[in-house]
């Protein structure tokens, strides 16, 4: 027995009105891939409407930080075997020459623990952590030379992440950093200008190191 009438024939979808909605899905589903999904989770943005709603510079961390997690694998795997020890040194040469070109530690300026620069060509990104226990607080200067960049300010460890702030075509910030919970804490920087620019970071507090992650 059933507790409802059964359909009529009449009253049942026809092959074209099931066909036209499976369209209709499909068309749907492709729209969302390519406006929301690619430029969210990453970065990819081919008609420009993600980076109108901000989507795109979440899905742009979002890859700076499986990079992030990628290289602390590597840093953790078993050291090379010896026949791999000239090719690694040429790899090491080569890395070290480009990453002394874009930035530069430095002794840090009076009444600051570290300091650093880096250089950013048109639409290039990077990103320096600090290494930091929870509820640590650290100080924190930032500038840019006669130019802006947007920003993220943000944590990462323990499978934990959160974002504190984040900015368009800002110059410069100052203020203090507290720490969340164990883990990275720091700035992914990108230059959205059509010139060269250089951010300084400036940091003293409790921290235990500072460190360039892309």
């Amino acid at each position: 027995m059933y507790n409802t009438e059964k359909p009529t024939r009449e009253e049942l979808p026809t092959t074209v009105q099931l066909i036209r909605s499976t369209i209709i899905a499909m068309v749907s589903a492709v729209v969302i891939l390519i406006t929301i999904v690619l430029p969210s989770e990453y970065g990819i943005d081919p008609t420009g409407i993600g980076r109108a709603l901000g989507l795109a510079e979440m899905g742009e961390i979002k890859v700076q930080l499986a990079k992030e997690a990628e290289q602390d694998r590597l840093q953790s795997a078993p050291p090379p075997a010896a026949g791999s020890d000239k090719q690694s040194g040429l790899i090491d040469a080569i890395v070290g020459a480009l990453f002394i070109k874009q930035a530069s530690a430095q002794t840090a300026a009076p009444g600051w623990t570290d300091e650093i620069s880096i250089t950013l060509k048109p639409g290039q990104g990077a990103e320096v952590k600090l290494v930091m226990k929870k509820d640590a607080v650290a100080e924190f200067d930032w500038s840019v030379d006669s130019g802006v960049a947007n920003y993220d300010l943000h944590g990462d460890g323990g499978g934990k992440s959160i974002s504190y702030k984040k900015g368009r075509g800002v110059p410069g910030e100052t203020g203090s950093l507290k720490a969340a919970f164990d883990g990275n804490h720091g700035w992914f920087w990108r230059n959205r200008t059509r010139k060269d620019i250089t951010v300084t970071l400036r940091v003293k507090g409790e921290y235990i190191e500072m460190k360039r992650m892309v």
